[in-house]
C-alpha cells in the first residue's frame, strides 16, 4: 500500500514540475500538484485499505 501513497506523491510532483517548466510558474505548480499527488496518494490507500465506510451491511435498529 505504500507504493500506492509513493506513486501519486511522486506523479503529482513531476506533473507541477513539467507544468512550473513550460509555464515558468515555479515553485506554485510544483507545490499544488505535490498537496494534489498527496491528496490522492492518501485516497487509494484509504480505498486500498477497505475503509470507505462501506461495509454490505444494513444497520441494527431497534
Amino acid at each position: 500500500m505504500s507504493s500506492e501513497f509513493v506513486a501519486g506523491v511522486i506523479a503529482g510532483g513531476g506533473l507541477g514540475w513539467l507544468f512550473d517548466r513550460l509555464l515558468g510558474t515555479s515553485p506554485g505548480g510544483l507545490i499544488v500538484f505535490l498537496l494534489l499527488g498527496f491528496a490522492a496518494g492518501t485516497f487509494n490507500v484509504v480505498r486500498a485499505a477497505g475503509a470507505t465506510g462501506k461495509t454490505g451491511s444494513k444497520p441494527y435498529r431497534s
